[in-house]
């Protein structure tokens, strides 16, 4: 294990430098953001010292290895709007971001394996079929529609929830979490809903196709013939046997649920990552870009190292030594 971790964090830090160059080369490359932090009616001095101030006058290699050498220290940069350290601007937010990606996947999970397991256990009942419908709509209707809907629907419509904010927050170990009050939860509940919709979808089939696939092996049949109650098949040799594949796609799921939740954010003013990412974009301040990017980049990292170390856990065969 030891052996196998160690060979997995070089992997990581050599993915790292590798993201680090790409990224750091796209956002860098894309646009001049002194044209939009500096008033146009600035003279050609001040935006000569604009752009020293923020460091573009040097060539894009040594603009990199200063980064490069800054980053290794922890520090990714200085905002061009806020002048604080971008990852501390990401730190701020990521705790709306993580709580929401969590709920929604969550969520997802307690809502879409148990339709999943009933609609593989009676594929042909009217129950399955509705079930199987519902989840291709999850995947095909937009996030901003279904989002838009919502809020038409249970905000102004029925007034039953807020559409907009995070609502208020109790604290826990320093950090702040809406899901610990009545009226945080309630302004959780729809962009919560509105990120899970597609990984709800994403479950429910898989789920499905995983018991489909096992009901037909030797070992369900042979369960069977020994005359185990169906209770004791279904949730022994059966759902165990289909969590590979559903703890894979869901982990993998976590890391794109944190990365693109921009568009809810963006709809339900959600103040997260993703909606600072995007005022980020449009004043073109490059370093909160770039550390937004790198972060995102190693959240997947230790996601897909959690993933396959949770495999040995689910399937004893899996030997990680064997990778």
């Amino acid at each position: 294990m030891s052996v196998y971790l160690l060979r997995r964090l070089i992997q990581a830090v050599g993915v790292v430098f590798a993201m680090s160059l790409i990224v750091f080369i796209g956002v860098f490359a894309i646009g001049d953001p002194v044209e939009i932090l500096i008033s146009p009616d600035a003279d050609q001095i001040e935006r000569e010292r604009a752009v020293r101030a923020l460091g573009l006058d040097l060539p894009l290699w040594q603009q990199y290895l200063i980064f490069l050498g800054k980053a290794v220290q922890g520090d990714l940069g200085r905002s061009f709007v806020f002048n604080e350290p971008a990852l501390t601007l990401i730190l701020q937010k990521m705790p709306a971001t993580l709580e929401l990606a969590l709920v929604a996947t969550i969520g997802a999970i307690i809502i879409g394996l148990p339709l999943g397991l009933y609609a593989g256990l009676r594929p042909n009942s009217a129950g399955s079929k509705v079930i199987m419908a519902g989840s291709i709509l999850g995947f095909s209707l937009p996030t901003f529609w279904v989002g838009l809907m919502l809020i038409m629907v249970f905000a102004v419509q029925l007034g039953w929830l807020p559409s907009t904010g995070r609502g208020d927050t109790a604290e826990i170990l320093g950090t702040h979490w809406s899901f610990l009050t009545w009226n945080g939860l309630s302004h959780l509940v729809m962009p919560a809903l509105n990120l899970a919709l597609f990984k709800i979808s994403l479950v429910i089939r898989l789920t499905r196709a995983g018991v489909r696939e096992t009901m037909l092996m030797d070992y369900v049949k042979f369960a069977r013939a020994k005359g185990l109650s169906p209770f004791r098949v279904t949730f022994v040799h059966v759902f165990k046997n289909i969590l590979i594949p559903v703890v894979t796609v869901t982990g993998l799921e976590f890391g794109s649920t944190i990365a693109f939740s921009v568009v809810t954010e963006s709809i339900f003013a959600w103040p997260g990552m993703g909606k600072l990412i995007i005022d980020s974009i449009n004043v073109l301040d490059r370093p909160v870009i770039v550390a937004y990017l790198m972060v995102i980049v190693l959240m997947f990292i230790t996601i897909n190292l959690i993933v396959d170390l949770t495999y040995s856990v689910l399937d004893p065969r899996v030997r990680l030594e064997g990778k």
